[in-house]
């Protein structure tokens, strides 16, 4: 069964190319490790909720903007497997490819589809 990593983050607003730099690495190398898609979104249209939103869940300040990412997989099995080796993969150190928001406002979960056309 088909399994889905999500992602939510604040980006600040200038550095929206050094997110796109930093987003086709991560698409590379994601992809070498069994993934077999991977989608990048840049907000357009995140409005601020009175009680949760997409904003509120990365505390988005005003000078940044929601990115939305997602990674589908063939499988769990083949994710975890995945995670083990982008985790181990030089490519993805900090220091060769440095995120450029901060992490600590990143949401993420696993998900197994359970419908799909």
């Amino acid at each position: 069964m088909t399994y889905i990593d999500g992602f939510v983050a604040a980006v600040p607003t200038a550095n929206k190319d050094k997110y796109i730099a930093h987003s086709k690495l991560s698409i590379a190398v994601f992809k070498d490790h069994g993934a077999l898609k991977v989608i990048e979104a840049w907000g357009e249209n995140v409005p601020d909720g009175e009680v949760t939103s997409f904003p509120m869940a990365v505390q988005c300040k005003s000078d940044e903007t929601v990115v939305f990412s997602t990674v589908i997989w063939p499988s769990k099995a083949a994710r975890d497997a995945g995670w083990e080796a982008i985790m181990a993969d030089e490519r993805m150190d900090p220091s060769n490819n440095p995120m450029p928001f901060d992490g600590k406002r990143l949401i993420f979960g696993g998900f197994d589809v359970i419908a799909e056309e």
